[in-house]
């Protein structure tokens, strides 16, 4: 399993249009092969600060999707936004017992 996710600045009047490219970055993962799930949240004791956050098998399908859709998509999202950052996760395996 891999988790990619990233963290966004966006004022007020910009998260409307950031709901909704969410929506659209959402549609295209939903179709592509190994994803998982989707979600955005906003961040807790943060002002404007909000992630994305997505569920992939493996870092490979994350991989072929971002290089296939990620700069399309980007000159497709409406919302002005500010990247805070850029985290990636894999599961902590434990040793058999």
């Amino acid at each position: 399993m891999y988790i990619h996710a990233v963290l966004f600045e966006i004022q007020p009047k910009e998260v409307a249009k950031y709901h909704r490219d969410n929506k659209m970055w959402a549609r295209y993962a939903h179709k592509a092969r190994g994803f998982i799930i989707y979600r955005t949240m906003k961040r807790a004791d943060h002002k404007n600060h909000y992630v994305s956050v997505y569920q992939w098998q493996a870092k490979s399908y994350h991989d072929r999707f971002m290089k296939k859709y990620h700069d399309w998509l980007v000159s497709k999202s409406m919302a002005r936004v500010k990247v805070l950052g850029y985290f990636n996760f894999h599961p902590v395996m434990r040793g058999k017992k």
